[in-house]
């Protein structure tokens, strides 16, 4: 299993790492939106992809998007990791291609149940 974590925080890309290798999953990460976009072929297939909002350059809605534009994406599994609560933002994110949202602060379990509920089996 791998996944791609991004999010212009090494604090919380060490977080989420620290939840998901113990899960089965090979990590890489990124820092923002255009390096994920570079990490996400790099890679070829991934699993799930961990996605933070805010980021500068490009930012988490901004990856989505890119990404549901390409047909290879079309069906990766896209966990948007956010302190983003308004309705109409996640409302758009959900029309952009987002799967599923974790809000922060979270839990490991609530990570693990959300990748459950997307369907993503674990190790």
């Amino acid at each position: 299993m791998k996944t791609l974590i991004i999010d212009d925080s090494r604090a919380m890309r060490r977080i989420l790492r620290q939840i998901v290798e113990p899960l089965g999953f090979q990590v890489t990460e990124a820092g923002d939106g255009i390096e994920g976009l570079n990490r996400l072929v790099e890679m070829g297939h991934v699993d799930v992809v961990f996605v933070d909002w805010n980021m500068p350059v490009m930012n988490g809605l901004e990856f989505v998007r890119a990404i549901r534009a390409h047909a290879d994406y079309q069906t990766l599994k896209v966990v948007m990791v956010t302190s983003e609560t308004e309705p109409s933002k996640m409302a758009r994110a959900l029309m952009s291609g987002v799967d599923e949202f974790v809000m922060k602060p979270f839990t490991p379990q609530i990570l693990v149940d959300k990748l459950n509920l997307i369907g993503v089996t674990m190790a």
